[in-house]
């Protein structure tokens, strides 16, 4: 019998690793393109313009593009890449600037005439309407700037806070614009409140004047277009009418709280800050706590719930972020002093 003998093919060889020129130039390219994106932004931010999106959607979020600027370092130096390096390090130098805090933090020293405490709270679309009634009951703010108040959250803030049946009415006085989903707002005072142009926009944005304890006080909530693409323009006009509403009368104390939609990183806001207005979170050191989006990522988020002051008439005491079920938004309440001037 006879014995065949079966032949092994030779094992193949080892593809040989790629080489090392070009792996660094893959950690390069991820790292270009990072840095591309967030100069991008930092440029805009610069150049004191909101651009086009999605750099304003972006510049809302403009600390945590430190994230991303970290990362694009450490791929430039596993390639060895030291343009990439030295490109990183500027933009986190430019990072590091436009992260402090914007606009002046001085206050009035004059004699304090009256203390007021403001609440501004986004309901989204109304669903946090019961959890808003509850932190007004424990934080009895003065007055109550309310966003995205629908119809039915207007009627139930009527009913718990403001019926006039009652022998001791909590917030007897309001201004309101109803309206379906967005589009309804209200302002809730203890003070008396004298009727007021509401500003035009996409959304409800009614104003007045209250009496705090003989002194006239504008009020005016702010609720402009978020900018949505597409919407970017509605967004800057809207923005633009809230400044020209703060430049407009620089001599009576001014209030201006409310869902603005935008950051102390978005030229339209800084535009509003330009007038004389002071953000009173700011005042108080509290400039980059977020409040929106507050389910998702309440840490990582952006603060665009904003109560804004007439820096010449008012100091800030304290301000709390209160975090209320059935809305994505934080509700801001602060503690002002009325000042008289000079």
């Amino acid at each position: 019998m006879e014995s065949t003998t079966i032949e092994r093919p030779e094992p193949l060889p080892e593809p040989a690793p790629p080489p090392r020129r070009t792996r660094h130039r893959g950690k390069a390219f991820l790292a270009a393109l990072l840095l591309l994106g967030v100069s991008v932004v930092v440029a805009s931010r610069a150049a004191d313009i909101d651009a086009f999106t999605p750099v304003p959607q972006l510049l809302a979020f403009l600390p945590w593009l430190l994230a991303p600027t970290g990362l694009a370092l450490l791929f430039a130096l596993l390639a060895r890449w030291w343009i990439g390096l030295t490109w990183g390090v500027v933009v986190l130098g430019a990072l590091a600037w436009y992260i402090e805090p914007y606009g002046k933090a001085s206050e009035p020293t004059g004699t304090v005439l009256a203390e007021v405490r403001v609440m501004t709270s986004n309901v989204q679309f109304g669903r946090g309407t019961d959890a808003l009634v509850k932190a007004v009951r424990r934080d009895r703010p003065d007055i109550v700037f309310v966003e995205e108040c629908e119809l039915t959250c207007s009627a139930a803030l009527r009913d718990t806070l403001g019926d006039l049946s009652g022998k001791n009415p909590a917030y007897p006085h309001r201004r309101s614009i109803e309206g379906y989903g967005s589009t309804g707002s209200v302002i809730l005072s203890r003070y008396p409140l004298k009727p007021a142009d509401p500003i035009p926009g996409s959304m409800g944005m009614p104003g007045a004047v209250a009496d705090v304890e003989g002194h006239p006080v504008r009020l005016q909530l702010a609720h402009p277009m978020p900018p949505l693409p597409g919407q970017l323009d509605t967004w800057r006009r809207e923005l633009g009418a809230l400044r020209a509403y703060a430049a407009k009368d620089t001599r009576t104390p001014t209030v201006l709280a409310g869902d603005f939609n935008a950051s102390q990183d978005h030229a339209a806001f800084r535009a509003i800050l330009d007038t004389g207005m002071s953000d009173a979170a700011r005042l108080v050191g509290e400039d980059r706590t977020p409040t929106w989006p507050a389910r998702t990522t309440p840490r990582l988020g952006a603060q665009i719930d904003h109560v804004l002051v007439s820096g010449k008439d008012f100091s800030a005491r304290e301000v709390r972020f209160r975090e209320l079920s059935g809305t994505d938004h934080n509700a801001v309440t602060v503690d002002l002093a009325l000042h008289q001037r000079g």
